[in-house]
């Protein structure tokens, strides 16, 4: 059965996977046979993130383009396709959220959010969803978050373009199935990053917070996404589709973490 999740030969582009989860899935994807190719937007973390791949054994393209603007992201993605290989695998991952109480966010800084975390996952899978439509074959994973579906303090933007990140999967699920291309998402909970790192500190709030609210009893790791990422990018999803994949321990599957009491 392994040869329902073997990638090899699949180009997969990852967005914003310098760092991170989409790192930690950019590195799932090639381990599993794929050839990856990652977008960022800064030299300095490209530069990094190509020296991290070639560490674990990954020959790894990097592209640099902002996500959001629709021009350079048509030059790039027809650049990979020429460069390195027809896109089978799309994961945007590109991503960005600022805490801040609605009622004192400029509407300036709600519409940014919404264009990284919304409108450039449209862009991308528009443009290589047209790839794809043509050669009736492709997998698209647009990573969402708890936030598409439970609201939160101070990130109403986020938990707004994550939610419409869910739907649009749905949607697109539903317009290109008959090509053979799948739309899927995953939900990430919350998972021990170098951004995460100053409240996971014993004694934190937050960090206590987690761990007791999350039936695993602990944050995730970035390889725990692993699974689900290579799961809808293979073979094994080709009936899937329109579905988001929550990796998050459990916590939206209850109203607290279950006690040790009986």
């Amino acid at each position: 059965m392994t040869h329902l999740f073997d990638l090899t030969g699949k180009v997969a582009l990852v967005t914003g996977a310098t760092h991170g989860l989409g790192m930690a899935m950019a590195t799932a994807l090639g381990k599993a046979g794929a050839t990856p190719v990652v977008n960022g937007n800064t030299p300095q973390k490209m530069e990094r993130a190509l020296e991290q791949y070639q560490q674990e054994g990954l020959d790894v393209k990097g592209y640099l383009f902002d996500v959001t603007d629709e021009t350079a992201a048509k030059e790039n993605i027809a650049r990979i396709e020429q460069e390195v290989g027809p896109i089978a695998i799309l994961v945007n991952n590109a991503g960005m959220i600022q805490r801040t109480p609605a009622l004192e966010m400029e509407v300036a800084d709600f519409r940014k959010v919404l264009d990284v975390d919304l409108t450039g996952p449209f862009i991308m899978s528009k443009t290589v969803g047209k790839y794809m439509v043509e050669r009736r074959a492709g997998k698209i994973i647009n990573i969402c978050s708890m936030m598409s579906e439970l609201g939160r303090d101070t990130v109403s933007a986020y938990a707004a373009a994550k939610g419409g990140l869910k739907m649009l999967t749905k949607n697109l699920a539903t317009e290109w199935a008959k090509y053979n291309v799948q739309v899927n998402g995953i939900g990430p909970g919350y998972f021990a990053t170098d951004q995460t790192a100053p409240i996971r500190v014993d004694g934190h709030p937050f960090n206590e917070f987690i761990i007791h609210r999350t039936p695993a009893g602990r944050w995730g790791n970035p390889e725990d996404l692993a699974g689900a990422t290579i799961f809808l990018a293979s073979k094994a999803s080709d009936f899937v589709n329109g579905q988001i994949v929550y990796v998050d321990g459990g916590i939206l599957a209850t109203i607290g973490k279950p006690s040790n009491e009986r």
